[in-house]
């Protein structure tokens, strides 16, 4: 039984776009509270299953429990960039009927103040996804350059006060370390000369910190190909990210696959002499007003999704 609250994002739209049966084999790759999982198992009869995979501890183990009473139901704790050899490994590769991924952090992760992600929480400065691996931000935070601190800030988190921002906390750290969110949110507070309206001046920062504490834009490079290269001929995958980063490199590999053999521009090819990977994929979705209304937090996130093509070709 699921224990925690949460409200996932835009659950209609990926129950819509994975087109669930009843003897379908599914993969919630991203299972956080397992809101996407519960409202597929809805369409599964005894012989569908769903393979649940998280590398957060915590969601693993809410996981574990509802499974004790749930047989259709698989737990994984891992994280998504080892899609395939998990799913190899259950004896699923190249049978899955449709991957969900809901990339970002989930609501607990945000709530829970233990964990580190948010700057309206005051608590330890940790950040990572699995406490169990890497390092914690304010560990990385006491050693890193200010040089390399700037490029972190502008890659990850597309932050134009960067230099401000990486100065003001390496003379901070100097001083005294940084060990907690509250923290390192007033600083960058002090730091921003501008505020963009409706965002907190530590959206950026705590993103950036985040995304690479966790090494989260290299995980999706990874589990992007082998996503597709699980799914069953026609299968389908239903990705939704949080901010245009995320969003880009999805656009990109759906439109990449979606072009199919890259053959020189100038060789006279035939169109049906080409294999794409996949059919045209979806349009990007928004969440409507009325759940914005209901889940603030579901106002960045864009849903795109495509589906394998049935020649079943890599």
């Amino acid at each position: 039984m699921l224990s925690a609250a949460h409200s996932p994002v835009m659950t209609e739209e990926v129950v819509k776009a994975l087109g669930p049966s009843e003897d379908s084999i599914l993969v919630d790759a991203t299972f956080g509270r397992g809101g996407h999982t519960r409202a597929l198992l809805k369409y599964l009869g005894l012989k569908g299953r769903i393979y649940a995979m998280d590398r957060d501890p915590e969601a693993c183990a809410i996981a574990r429990d509802w499974a004790e009473g749930e047989s259709r139901l698989t737990v994984i704790q891992a994280p998504f960039s080892k899609l395939s050899d998990e799913l190899l490994r259950a004896g699923i590769g190249g049978q899955v009927s449709g991957i969900v991924l809901d990339l970002g952090v989930s609501s607990p992760q945000l709530d829970n103040a233990e964990r580190g992600f948010s700057f309206m929480r005051d608590g330890p400065l940790d950040m990572r996804m699995d406490p169990s691996q890497g390092i914690p931000v304010q560990d990385w935070l006491a050693d890193v350059s200010e040089e390399d601190l700037i490029g972190v800030l502008r890659r990850f988190g597309e932050e134009r006060y960067a230099r401000r921002i990486a100065r003001g906390i390496v003379n901070a750290r100097n001083e005294t370390p940084l060990t907690t969110t509250g923290e390192l949110s007033s600083l960058v507070d002090a730091c921003v000369p501008t505020r963009e309206p409706g965002k907190h001046p530590a959206t950026r920062t705590f993103q950036a910190l985040r995304l690479f504490i966790n090494q989260e834009l290299a995980e999706l490079d990874a589990v992007l190909p082998q996503a597709l290269d699980m799914l069953e001929p026609g299968g389908r995958l239903v990705i939704i990210s949080f901010h245009s980063l995320e969003d880009r490199r999805v656009k990109r590999f759906f439109h990449d696959a979606a072009k199919g053999d890259p053959f020189p521009p100038d060789l006279p090819i035939r169109a049906k002499e080409i294999s794409p990977v996949i059919l045209r994929p979806s349009r990007p979705q928004r969440p409507s007003d009325g759940e914005i209304s209901d889940n603030p937090r579901a106002r960045s996130a864009i849903l795109r999704w495509a589906q394998k093509s049935p020649s079943g070709q890599i």
